[in-house]
Order: structure tokens, then sequence, then C-alpha cells
């Protein structure tokens, strides 16, 4: 006889939602603060096979991936937020030609303009604050950053958040050993 348990949850803990850290390749000394970010929605289209009583939905062949969204911490040097913003001016619309070269350069000095790109991974932490799961992101690109709102007349002090908005080509979801899908 099968065992009826055998398929049950052995962890018995609660994912929470203070338990992640963001790393991105191409910048990885700077570091993102991140209080806000999140697994992005995943949809299949369908396509629609006609019957003379009723339209059926049936399962696509395209995935469509939700924008990359990051919450983070400025960092009082704005080291972190300057790296997004000079990545996203450099490859949006630079004013000189060493921006766009500065965006498509190796570290070996070889232009390449898959530099432009970079991936990222999004670490899922448990409660003891080690890794579950790995988001592992692939051709990532700012298309967006929020501004920074200076106010003198701000009695408390409320540290600066700032949110980039990526775009990339695929995620992946891997065990905590970054090596095995789930």
């Amino acid at each position: 006889m099968a065992d009826p348990f055998g398929k049950q949850i052995q962890n018995r803990n609660f994912l929470a939602p203070v338990g992640f850290k963001f790393t991105l390749a191409k910048y990885p000394k700077v570091a993102f603060f991140s209080n806000s970010a999140r697994i992005p929605e995943l949809t299949l289209g369908t396509a629609i096979q006609p019957s003379y009583l009723k339209d059926i939905d049936v399962p696509g062949e395209k995935l469509t991936y939700g924008d990359l969204g990051i919450r983070f911490l400025v960092d009082e040097n704005m080291q972190n937020y300057m790296a997004v913003h000079n990545w996203l001016k450099g490859i949006g619309f630079p004013e000189t030609p060493q921006q766009f070269a500065d965006q498509t350069t190796d570290r070996d000095g070889v232009r390449d303009p898959k530099e432009v790109f970079s991936d990222g991974s999004l670490h899922i932490l448990n409660s003891n604050f080690q890794d579950v799961a790995i988001v592992k992101f692939s051709d990532l690109f700012p298309v967006g950053l929020t501004s920074l709102e200076f106010d003198a007349t701000e009695t408390d002090i409320n540290y600066f958040t700032a949110e980039v908005v990526m775009r990339y080509t695929v995620y992946n979801i891997f065990d905590k050993d970054g090596r095995t899908r789930l």
C-alpha cells in the first residue's frame, strides 16, 4: 500500500515576507539594501478552440513575464542609486559617446553590446536568514528609476528609498545551492 503521507509538506514553518536579498552581477560591490521585491507574475496566453456549442480556451504557447520591481534604501554616498542611474542613462540617450561606451565595455576593456544587460538574483531566505531558493534573472536592464524628493520641512528623518523597474529575458527558480531547478 502506498504511503498516504509521502507527499506531505515536511517543514511546517511559513515563509516570511521579510527574508530576501537582491544581488546584481554587473555591480557586485554595490549593495542594494532592498526593502521590497517580488517574484514577478508569469502568465500563459491562451488560444481559442472553436466549437459548435461553445468556444473552448486551451493553453497557448507564449509566456509573459512581469516587470521586476526592486525598492531599496539609498546609501549615504548614493552609490546604489547612481549605479542604476548611470546604467539607465548610458543605455537610454547618453549625452556623450563615452556614457554608452561605459555601459558596453567589459572589465577587460572589450566592447560588447551584451554588456548593457546583467544577470541578477533574488535570494529567498528562511527564518534563520539562510537561502531557501534563488530566483535568477537573465539579461536584466533598467527601464525606470524613481526620483528622490528632498524636503527641508520634514521633522523626522526618513531615509530615502528608490525603486528600479527592470525587464529581463527569463527567470528561473533554483534550490538553495543555486544549481537545481525547483
